[in-house]
C-alpha cells in the first residue's frame, strides 16, 4: 500500500556546485564548529551499499553491490556523484528510495591504531534519518533514532590493528511513523517534497582522552557583561579535570579563567557586540585535563522593548530590530536535504545578506551545524522550527478553517493528529535534543515549536517547557494559526488576501509582538530550472518584471504601512523554488534570482530604515 502511494523521484538538476563535486572527498570542513578538535579523519565519500527488503536481520548481507556518495541521501543526485536519470538504480547507489520496512545498508573501512595511555576513538555521525544500527567490525557498536540529531559512539574497545569496518543498518518509516519527519512525503506534491533517509550529514572519527569534553553550555550574559560558560564531560567516574577557559579578540587574549568547574564566568567588561550590522564572534578556547578544543560565542541579547508610542517590539541588545526575512526550507536541487558543498551553503546565505535581509526563517529542518555557524559569523539571525510529526492531518484543520478564520484550542489531540502518545513523546525529547544541539548558536532569535497546527498539542505546555530549556530566547507558540494565546508573538500567515495589520489583545495586561511569520509566495515560472510536474504557489506570474512589480506593490502597500503601526517582523515565502513549488526568489539550482536585484536590495533598504528609525 505504501509502495503504491510513492511519488516519483524529481529528474536531475544540478547546482554550479554539484558540477564540480569531489566524489572522494565532499564536505571536507570540519562539521562541529563549536567543538572542534585537531586530530580527526573525515569518512566522507564513496561507502558501500545494499537495499534489502524488509527489516534488519542483524547481521550485514554478504554482497554490497553499489556505491553511495556520503553525505548524500540516496534519493538525491549528488549520491551517484555524477549526472544520472531519475529513479535508476545499481552501481550508482543515487536515485532510489528506502521505503518502510525495507533497509539500506552502508559499509566503509578506514585505518587507526587505538589511542594510547586509554584515549579514546570517537565515531560521530552528523545525521542519519531516521533510524540506525551501527556495528564496527562486525560487531554491535551502538543505535540511534531520529534523523535530525548527531550522535557519538566510543568505538574504542572494537578496534583492531589495521583496517576496520563500519557498517550502518538503516530504516526510515518516513512520514509513516512516529518519528519527525517535517516537509518530507512519500508522496511529494504542492508544498510537500521528496523524502530523505540515510546518511545526510558528515561523518568523522576523532581521538580524544578517557576524560573528554562531551558538550559545552556558552550563555552570554549581555547586561552583565560576562559569559557563562559549563563543561559536561564523558568519563563521570574520573575525577574533575582542572581546566582552562581562554577568550580570543582576534588574536589578542581578551580573557581568561581557570579551576575545576565544570561551571566558569567570564567577565568581559568592555565586550564587542554581536548584530546583523556587525557580527562579531570571539575565539574560546579549552584546555581540560589532555583535552583541547577550540569554540566561538557572541555577545548579544534577545528580548522585548516597548517603543515611543508603548508598542512591544522585537529587540536585539535592548534596542528595537526590525526582521526582514524569507522562509529557507532547506532543500537543493541536487543534494536534497544536504547542500551541495559548504560553499554553496556561503554563497546563499551571502547572496541573501547582500539582498537587504537580516533574517531567515528555518522551516521544518535541523541543518548541519555548519549552516548556523555561517549565519553566526555574517551576521544573520535565525528563526528556528522545532520538526513537525504526528499525522496524517487534516486539511480541515490545517487549511480550510483557518482560511475562514477559525481557531481552534489543541486540547483535542485526534483533530490535530496527536493521538499517540508515544509520538507526543517522541517530540518532547526531539524538543530537548534541538535545544541542546543548537542552544550555542549565536543567530538563533526565536523559536518555533509548532506552525500551522501540524501535529500539535498542549502549546501552552511546551511553551513553558521551551522557555524552561532555553530562556535566552523568545518562543513562537503557534505560528500562523491556531492561537493559543500563549508565546511571546503575535504570529500570522497570510496568503490569498490582503495583510491588514491587528496588534495583539492584552492579556494578563501584556500583549505579544505582533509578526508576519509567512506571506507572499509568489510563483513564477523559469524554464531549463525547474524540475516540477505540476506548479505549486499561492499567485503565479509570467516573468521576473510581472513578478518584481508585484513584490514591490506588496510590500509598498500592506508592509510598509504596518512597520509604522506596530509590525516587528515579515518573512517573505520563500528563498528558493523547492521541487513542484516554483514561488522563491531564487530557482532551485540558485541559478536565476527571480526578482529584481535592485527592487529586493531597495525594499529591504527603506524597510529596515523605516521600522528601525525614531519614527517608532
Amino acid at each position: 500500500m505504501v509502495k503504491n502511494s510513492v511519488t516519483a523521484l524529481p529528474k536531475t538538476l544540478l547546482t554550479r556546485w554539484g558540477k564540480k563535486l569531489d566524489r572522494e572527498h565532499p564536505w571536507p570542513e570540519y562539521p562541529r564548529p563549536q567543538l572542534e578538535r585537531e586530530n580527526w579523519l573525515n569518512l566522507n565519500g564513496p561507502w558501500e551499499c545494499r537495499f534489502v527488503e524488509g527489516p534488519p536481520a542483524g547481521k550485514a548481507p554478504a554482497l554490497f553491490d553499489g556505491t553511495i556518495i556520503v553525505p548524500f541521501s540516496p534519493e538525491s543526485a549528488l549520491a551517484g556523484g555524477e549526472p544520472h536519470p531519475a529513479g535508476s538504480a545499481g552501481v550508482s547507489g543515487a536515485g532510489r528510495q528506502l521505503l518502510p520496512g525495507a533497509t539500506l545498508w552502508y559499509r566503509r573501512s578506514f585505518n587507526a591504531l587505538p589511542p594510547e595511555n586509554g584515549g579514546r576513538l570517537l565515531l560521530n555521525f552528523g545525521a542519519v534519518d531516521q533510524r540506525c544500527v551501527v556495528y564496527c567490525n562486525g560487531q554491535p557498536a551502538g543505535a540511534h533514532e531520529g534523523g535530525y540529531w548527531p550522535f557519538t559512539l566510543d568505538i574504542t574497545e572494537l578496534l583492531r590493528d589495521g583496517e576496520n569496518t563500519i557498517t550502518l543498518a538503516v530504516t526510515d518509516d518516513s512520514n509513516c511513523g512516529k518519528e519527525a519527519w517535517g516537509k518530507q512525503s512519500l508522496s511529494r506534491g504542492g508544498m510537500w517534497y521528496t523524502a530523505q533517509s540515510g546518511i545526510w550529514q558528515t561523518v568523522w572519527i576523532e581521538t580524544a582522552p578517557r576524560r573528554y569534553i562531551r558538550s559545552l553550555k556558552i550563555t552570554p550574559l549581555y547586561d552583565e557583561g560576562a559569559v557563562e560558560v559549563e563543561l559536561d564531560y564523558a568519563a563521570a567516574e574520573s575525577a574533575v579535570p582542572e581546566a582552562r577557559l581562554a577568550v580570543y579578540d582576534g588574536e589578542a587574549l581578551a580573557a581568561s579563567v581557570s579551576g575545576m568547574g565544570p561551571f566558569f564566568r567570564i567577565p568581559l567588561p568592555d565586550f564587542k557586540s554581536w548584530s546583523p550590522a556587525s557580527p562579531f564572534l570571539y575565539t574560546l578556547r579549552i584546555e581540560a585535563g589532555d583535552d583541547r578544543v577550540k569554540s566561538y560565542f557572541g555577545m548579544r541579547k534577545f528580548s522585548i522593548v516597548e517603543d515611543e508610542k508603548g508598542s512591544p517590539r522585537l529587540a536585539l541588545n535592548n534596542k528595537p530590530i526590525f526582521h526582514s526575512g524569507l522562509l529557507d526550507q532547506g532543500y537543493w536541487s541536487d543534494g536534497l536535504y544536504t547542500a551541495p558543498s559548504d560553499e554553496a551553503i556561503v554563497w546563499e546565505l551571502s547572496e541573501l545578506k547582500r539582498l537587504g535581509f537580516n533574517m531567515l526563517r528555518k522551516h521544518i529542518k535541523v541543518e548541519p551545524l555548519r549552516w548556523y555557524y555561517h549565519c553566526d559569523r555574517l551576521g544573520i539571525m535565525v528563526w528556528q522550527d522545532l520538526v513537525s510529526g504526528g499525522g496524517p492531518y487534516k486539511p480541515m484543520v490545517t487549511m480550510i478553517l483557518p482560511f475562514l478564520g477559525i481557531n481552534l484550542k489543541d486540547a483535542n489531540r485526534s483533530l490535530f493528529a496527536r493521538a499517540d502518545p508515544l509520538g507526543r513523546r517522541v517530540f518532547e525529547r526531539d524538543m530537548k535534543n534541538t535545544v541542546e544541539l543548537l542552544r550555542n548558536t549565536v543567530s538563533i532569535a526565536v523559536w518555533g515549536p509548532f506552525n500551522e497546527g501540524w501535529g500539535q498539542f498542549d502549546a501552552l505546555r511546551i511553551t513553558e517547557e521551551l522557555r524552561r530549556l532555553d530562556p535566552h530566547r523568545l518562543i513562537d507558540h503557534a505560528s500562523g494559526w491556531h492561537d493559543q494565546r500563549g508565546g511571546d508573538l503575535y504570529s500570522r500567515h497570510v496568503y490569498f488576501r490582503a495583510f491588514r495589520f491587528r496588534a495583539d489583545r492584552p492579556r494578563k495586561g501584556k500583549r505579544r509582538v505582533p509578526v508576519l511569520s509567512e506571506f507572499g509566495g509568489y510563483s513564477c515560472p523559469a524554464p531549463h530550472h525547474m524540475v516540477m510536474e505540476k506548479p505549486y504557489g499561492y499567485r503565479m506570474f509570467n516573468d521576473k518584471r510581472g513578478l518584481s512589480l508585484a513584490f514591490e506593490k506588496l510590500y509598498r502597500e500592506e508592509i510598509l504601512p504596518a512597520t509604522v503601526k506596530g509590525l516587528s517582523a515579515a518573512i517573505y515565502t520563500q528563498v528558493s523554488d523547492v521541487e513542484d513549488e516554483i514561488n522563491g526568489i531564487f530557482t532551485y539550482d540558485r541559478e536565476l534570482l527571480k526578482i529584481d536585484e535592485d527592487t529586493l536590495i531597495g525594499i529591504n533598504r527603506e524597510l529596515l530604515g523605516v521600522a528601525n528609525s525614531k519614527r517608532l
